[in-house]
């Protein structure tokens, strides 16, 4: 499935059983050469206390706290295999219980209360001063940037740019990504604002590199951007495989994303 072009292996553990760890399996089926190819493998189950459960792999077998638009994904799976016949759906995942509203079905138009943004560094982690870091400037190896930290139960660093077509991505992300400041690694979105209600995003997202989407970081877009003074409240982020909304009311609130989930084929595989 796919939401926004950030395409996920999802398999159903109340079908199936693996034989493998998952993040063996992940780097193997993530090989868009010699697997199926994905951004990350998601395990879907029966929630204990919660409609479903969600657990995320990138593909390089590392596992993540949460991703905006495989939730998607989870939630419209869930309801279109049985596994739920609700339209309100939570789903539990390593960052929390997150609810999801199914707006539309045919097509999918789902909207994901995404929690309270937390600026604290030391949530992320970041090995950083002060109790939030909002356009500070960075020294990354000689290059600098000037950057926000914000956790959406994962962590991401949102740098504003003027141009993302002449961003070098390839060099800038794994500089960041692997910086010893953040421990946990980091995700990392580049910015280019057109108005307080339209921005474009390009994605370096640890464990995995460039992605067409990230709903998580465009969730960080939009809080950095709107203390920043760069976006409004709601806003539009025009990413590499879509389009994703986001509202968000201000600190201490949650944000909500809006956006789609698409089932692209489904099959079996002898491993």
């Amino acid at each position: 499935m796919q939401g926004a072009g950030n395409d996920y292996i999802y398999v159903n553990l109340s079908q199936e059983e693996l034989s493998k760890s998952p993040a063996e399996l992940a780097q193997m089926l993530c090989d868009r050469h010699f697997g199926i190819g994905g951004d990350g493998l998601v395990l879907i189950d029966k929630g204990q206390g919660t409609d479903l459960t969600m657990r995320m792999f990138n593909a390089d077998g590392s596992e993540a706290e949460m991703c905006g638009n495989a939730i998607r994904c989870v939630a419209f799976y869930g309801l279109i295999n049985g596994l739920t016949d609700k339209k309100s759906v939570s789903v539990h995942t390593k960052a929390g219980v997150k609810q999801i509203e199914i707006l539309e079905v045919n097509p999918a138009r789902i909207r994901v209360n995404m929690g309270v943004p937390d600026l604290r560094p030391a949530f992320l982690p970041a090995r950083v001063e002060g109790e939030r870091v909002l356009d500070q400037e960075f020294d990354f190896g000689g290059t600098k940037i000037r950057g926000s930290l914000v956790s959406m139960g994962n962590p991401h660093l949102v740098t504003f740019v003027d141009n993302l077509d002449t961003l070098d991505i390839e060099t800038l992300g794994p500089l960041i990504e692997q910086d010893p400041r953040f421990p946990n690694r980091i995700n990392i979105e580049f910015v280019q604002v057109f108005s307080p209600e339209r921005a474009r995003q390009r994605t370096w997202e640890r464990g995995s590199g460039e992605t067409l989407a990230c709903g998580t970081g465009a969730s960080a877009v939009l809080v950095a951007g709107a203390l920043t003074g760069r976006l409004g409240r709601k806003a539009h982020i025009t990413l590499l495989g879509g389009e994703l909304t986001l509202e968000w009311e201000g600190e201490g609130k949650p944000l909500f994303m809006t956006g789609g989930a698409v089932k692209v084929f489904d099959g079996e595989l002898d491993y």
